[in-house]
């Protein structure tokens, strides 16, 4: 049978037949509750916030069975023993004890993940304001929690201890804060339990009642239940169960007598049955003793309490005495243990398993049968526990016997405490500590090695799951945590180093992966955090040294190459000088450039040294089109140190070799051409709704010279700026970043910049950009080429036929706001190779014709459900053509750093109004007459159509002068009947002298024919700009995405809430996304500038704004961060404003 048991910390609701739910206040008398008055709180921000969408999740549980059927005879018991009114005053004395507790986990440790829980604990000291409850709700990592008692009194709590093994701790809280309460501790009777004795377990039900369960003691020699195979379970240890049907959020939760007295502690419960189980006291009552005579200095302070727990690092069950005589005990040895032992005594403990490397690891095996431990007989967990605590760093004797042969082994009791981690690394958003003795017993590995708890950015980019441990990095054997952090501190940003690691899963294998360290600061430099047991709190410093070249260089570069660089910008553009910006946690982030500082070359402006710029080269096609020749085919000199370097070597053999089966023509033209994009966004920059971390496709390049690439991917693969690209070519076996610089507002592409000196000579010498053929455009019955890339980068082509040259393109808005293609028609084909194949469409000479992109889209099932989809389709090249014409030629425009180069990038001037066609035979029904019918067909035989608006973008020039349902039909007297001809006029307003930006619109409304003035607005392709990670929540600017729903607040755009992160205040007082926050502390924030200046200082009072009212409580774990993206000098770096209260 498998067992499935639920550990009672969640938060979801069950009701039972037995259940008795009760309101906080009905078991108060009038001298145990005073009113209390309006002061304040707990540091924190009072947040109005306009919610965008509410969205409910759904927890899936497999429920499996469990047969743990057993007849037991309880003894005689007088059941008017208790009356109700018994019960009822003993509740009345035990409910103001007992008290909400509400965990939020700041880090991913251990056995737990990071995230909020609510769950149970009761007094157990007042004087010295101690509260036990479950291990699993203290966390064995950074923990901040809050206690609320009956009368709704909030008061901070910090842990002091949880045993390694058994499941349970304290938390500890200053008895002074509670004012207005009567209330005592609850005794601990641990000898009070026994079968057939009626309890009752008083609990929170998902923090917002006390639950009153009852049930009748059933059993005392349980197994301990185990819960999962990679998290938390208890061992050597019986548990009690009954059928109390205890659920979320009772976790901690005491179990008492009709007395009062607590006689176990709720721990977990059975998910298909009524079953719960708790854990027995008399250990818990050894470590209450000793933290009341160790650990008490005064109100305010707490000494660290160090409480013995020894170990052998093994497992013991306890087996009748029918099981013992199957593996092979003697008559007479059982007959030893029977007279040692009570009657009631029904059978001994055997060893289960054993921990590699532990005390007990080649001496002990699973099945031997424990007989004594120092001389005394031994068949009960307590008993041998009790030897082991009492014994540690000493040898002790056990006598045992294996197969029926009796063996002696002597044994060092190990410090149980020196294998429970206090400390762990912090690299990269990853969590990296020694293995526990909990999960060293659960992977059968050592404890002590080097285990990663959260993979964090720059492991899951490498593909190392959580719960791995790691063996070797950059070629060093790691068996401690001190040896990652030698390694580390030798290495530097952007340095691509093997790792070796292996998985529970697959223990025997050993797995290698490459690993990028982060070549931008997405996080705080590598940390180390360590436990404080008299604070509670954990305390962190540099894990490297100042000097250490992760802290202090640059990116590390693939290859230098000596030599001069010749430009392709005006000559207004220059080479920046050295650009070193000091943030103020006090880590130095240096300029990104591909080149080491110490190593770069003396920089010259252009301007002034007579550089020699190379010119665009121009063919005219047969029709008196411009085609852009990108390709540059016209060969470049190469000065070579070496004329018999390797390097040479490999390009003659490349060179010199035949491509297998390349089956077109277009192929072989365009696959030199080709690049496979690999895209990672780290967790704490997915911003503008970008819905994953890790992005695929193909993409072409369209620019190559000796200082700039440019490649043009769809936005379904570069989608955000933020991001680490990797690209790796077709024409040579080579690997090399990339940086996204620049996304089209309204089309599916992006263009991606590299440095070509980073390719080396041989594979500069075959890789070059593809010839573009924007006009003339496809028509229907157009034969094409579509050619891409497999995963295992071999080019793959096939002949199709374009079905829809100008389909529109209609993308619902998914759940969160992100990038959808709108106002852009497309390219279908009969034929392709399915849905995740991208590439390019070309003619038969290997023209680039168009993009084959990929788009993203959610499908919905049902009412809620929905569910990832991805389509491709042709994106027409001539856009892609005249932007890389701008970007060439030194257009007007912001600049931003790419390769050492300042370049000015190109605005685009647009329509912020979302379109979709109309056909003209059903535009006839919304009021067009028949004039504009026949003038708009004549215009445009083909699509017949009429373009209406479907909405404007919030915010924008347009929103309050065009409507839903309006008809477009002219723009500056010119007919208008697809989305090219709206751009084309925006286009001739950065030509004219007209400064207004305003397009004269001739519209039909409701079957009025207006004329509008309506403006244009001018948007950057740079993305997010800026964003803010205060206390969990990321913050920016609405993004075009969301202003696309039409709404902004009216107290100004405001600050939208684009994410959220696990174990944060904000997951823990519900600031999720979808939000707008648009006043702090009653004071209003409409835009980022303005709730920076707000937060700068801690504001103390609650006030009610009439809108949605948080208050968010900050911890020392989430510091106020703003991202910077610095597009001029090309940074990526973390600011640190202050650290909250």
């Amino acid at each position: 049978m498998t067992n499935h048991h639920k550990r009672g910390a969640g938060t979801s609701k069950v009701s039972t037949p037995t259940q008795i739910s009760t309101d906080f206040f009905s078991f108060l008398s009038p001298n145990q509750l005073t009113s209390k008055p309006n002061t304040p709180s707990s540091p924190g921000y009072s947040l109005s916030v306009i919610p965008n969408r509410q969205f409910q999740s759904q927890q899936n549980c497999r429920t499996m069975k469990e047969n743990l059927c057993m007849d037991i005879d309880p003894p005689l018991f007088n059941e008017n023993l208790a009356t109700a009114e018994d019960w009822r005053k003993t509740l009345s004395k035990v409910v103001p004890a007992v008290v909400v507790l509400r965990t939020t986990a700041c880090r991913a440790f251990d056995t737990e993940s990071a995230g909020v829980s609510s769950a149970t604990g009761f007094v157990v000291d007042k004087r010295r304001g101690i509260i036990l409850t479950n291990r699993h709700v203290v966390k064995p990592g950074p923990v901040m929690a809050e206690a609320m008692f009956v009368n709704r009194e909030e008061i901070p709590v910090c842990p002091i201890y949880r045993d390694p093994v058994h499941d349970f701790g304290f938390f500890r809280y200053d008895p002074g804060a509670i004012q207005f309460l009567s209330y005592e501790e609850i005794p601990l009777a641990p000898d009070a339990a026994s079968v057939g004795v009626e309890i009752r377990v008083v609990g929170n039900d998902s923090g917002e009642k006390v639950s009153i369960l009852a049930g009748t003691l059933a059993r005392l020699d349980r197994d301990a239940p185990q819960y999962k195979k990679n998290g938390y379970n208890d061992f050597n240890t019986f548990y009690m169960q009954a059928a109390s049907g205890t659920k979320g959020g009772s976790s901690g939760s005491p179990v008492i007598d009709w007395q009062g007295r607590a006689v176990a502690l709720n721990a977990g419960s059975k998910l298909s049955s009524a079953s719960a189980f708790f854990l027995p006291l008399e250990r818990v009552v050894r470590s209450l003793k000793f933290l009341q005579e160790g650990g008490y200095f005064s109100t305010h302070t707490w000494a660290a309490v160090t409480i013995p727990r020894g170990t052998l690092q093994m497992t013991f069950l306890h087996k009748g005495f029918d099981e013992t005589r199957r593996l092979g005990v003697q008559r007479q040895t059982e007959q030893l243990v029977r007279n040692s032992t009570p009657p009631t005594e029904t059978g001994m403990l055997v060893v289960d398993s054993v921990v590699p490397g532990g005390p007990a690891h080649n001496h002990l095996e699973p099945g031997d049968v424990l007989i004594r431990m120092n001389g005394e007989v031994v068949t009960q967990f307590l008993k041998m526990e009790t030897l082991l605590d009492d014994s540690v760093e000493q040898k002790i004797e056990l006598q045992i016997e294996r197969g029926g042969t009796p063996l002696t082994v002597n044994l060092l009791v190990q410090d149980l405490h020196s294998i429970t981690p206090d400390h762990f690394l912090e690299v990269s958003g990853a969590v990296i500590h020694p293995l526990s003795y909990q999960q060293a017993r659960n992977f059968r590995f050592n404890c002590g090695l080097v285990y990663i708890a959260e993979p964090g950015y720059m492991l899951y980019r490498a593909g190392v799951p959580r719960h791995s441990i790691i063996k070797k990095f950059a070629g060093e054997g790691i068996s401690r945590l001190e040896d990652l952090i030698s390694v580390l501190s030798k290495l530097s940003r952007g340095a691509r180093v093997p790792l070796e690691y292996i998985n529970y899963k697959e223990r025997h294998q050993k797995k290698s992966v490459l690993v990028t360290i982060d070549r931008h600061e997405w996080y705080a430099p590598p940390q180390i955090y360590k436990r404080e047991d008299s604070s509670g709190l954990w305390t962190a410093k540099l894990a490297l040294q100042q000097e250490s070249p992760l802290l202090v260089s640059g990116i590390c570069p693939i290859e230098n190459h000596a030599g001069s660089c010749t430009s392709e910008v005006s000559p207004k553009d220059y080479i920046p000088e050295k650009v070193i910006q000091e943030s103020t946690d006090g880590v130095t982030s240096m300029e990104i450039s591909g080149e080491h500082v110490a190593e770069r070359p003396n920089t010259r402006d252009d301007s002034d040294n007579g550089t020699k710029k190379r010119r665009l080269k121009e063919d005219s096609s047969e029709d008196g089109n411009v085609i852009t020749d990108c390709s540059l085919n016209e060969r470049r000199e190469e000065r070579l140190d070496e004329s018999g370097s390797v390097e040479d070597a490999v390009l003659r053999d490349y060179q010199g070799a035949v491509p297998v089966e390349a089956t077109s023509v277009p192929e072989r033209v365009i696959e030199p051409s080709l690049v496979m994009f690999e895209v990672h966004v780290p967790s704490s920059c997915m911003l503008d709704g970008v819905h994953s971390q890790h992005f695929f496709g193909t993409g072409v390049i369209v620019y190559h010279s000796q200082t700039m690439g440019l490649v043009a991917v769809d936005k379904n693969t570069g989608a955000v700026p933020v991001s680490d690209v990797m690209l790796s070519f077709a024409a040579f076996p080579i690997e090399i970043p990339a940086e996204v610089v620049f996304l089209h507002p309204f089309h599916n592409f992006a263009l991606v910049a590299y440095d070509p000196t980073a390719l080396g000579a041989a594979a500069a010498s075959v890789v070059r950009a593809a010839e573009l053929l924007p006009e003339p455009a496809l028509l229907r019955g157009d034969s094409v080429f579509l050619v891409g890339l497999s995963r295992s980068l071999q080019a793959t082509s096939r002949k199709s036929i374009v079905t829809n040259p100008s389909a529109a393109v209609n993308i619902g808005s998914s759940d969160v706001p992100r990038y959808r293609a709108t106002n852009m028609e497309v390219i279908e084909l009969d034929t392709d190779f399915g849905s995740t194949f991208s590439g390019v469409l070309t003619d038969e000479r290997g023209r680039v014709l168009a993009l084959w992109g990929s788009f993203s889209t959610q499908l919905k099932y049902g009412s809620s459900s929905s569910e990832e989809h991805q389509f491709v389709r042709g994106i027409p090249i001539y856009k892609i053509s005249q932007l890389v014409n701008r970007i060439t030629s030194g257009t007007e425009g912001p600049p931003r750093l790419i390769n050492g180069l300042r370049r000015p990038m190109p605005c685009i001037r647009i329509l912020e109004v979302e379109l979709y066609p109309t056909l003209l035979s059903k535009a006839r029904s919304f009021g067009l007459s028949d004039a504009w019918i026949q003038a708009l067909v004549k215009k445009d035989p083909l699509r017949r159509q009429v373009l209406q608006v479907k909405g404007c973008f919030a915010g924008s020039k347009a929103e309050n002068l065009l409507e839903q349902g309006d008809m477009i039909l002219a723009i500056n007297k010119k007919l208008v009947t697809c989305f090219r001809d709206i751009e084309d006029a925006c286009q001739l307003l950065d030509h004219s002298r007209n400064d207004d930006g305003k397009l004269d619109l001739t519209i039909v409304r409701r079957g009025n024919e207006i004329e509008l003035l309506v403006g244009t607005d001018v948007r950057d392709g740079n993305g997010a700009k800026r964003a803010i990670n205060w206390c969990g929540g990321i913050l920016q600017e609405p993004y075009p995405a969301v202003r696309a729903l039409g709404f902004l607040p009216e107290e100004g755009h405001g600050v939208y809430v684009a994410r959220w992160c696990h174990g944060s205040p904000a997951h823990r007082h519900g600031l999720f996304a979808l939000q707008w926050i648009v006043e702090v502390n009653g004071k209003p924030t409409p835009n980022l500038d303005a709730f920076v200046d707000v937060t700068k200082v801690c504001l103390f009072f609650i006030e009610e704004l009439g809108k949605i009212l948080l208050c968010v409580k900050m911890n020392h774990w989430y510091l106020r961060i703003i991202l910077r993206i610095e597009l001029e000098v090309h940074l990526f770096s973390n600011v640190v404003l202050a650290k909250l209260c």
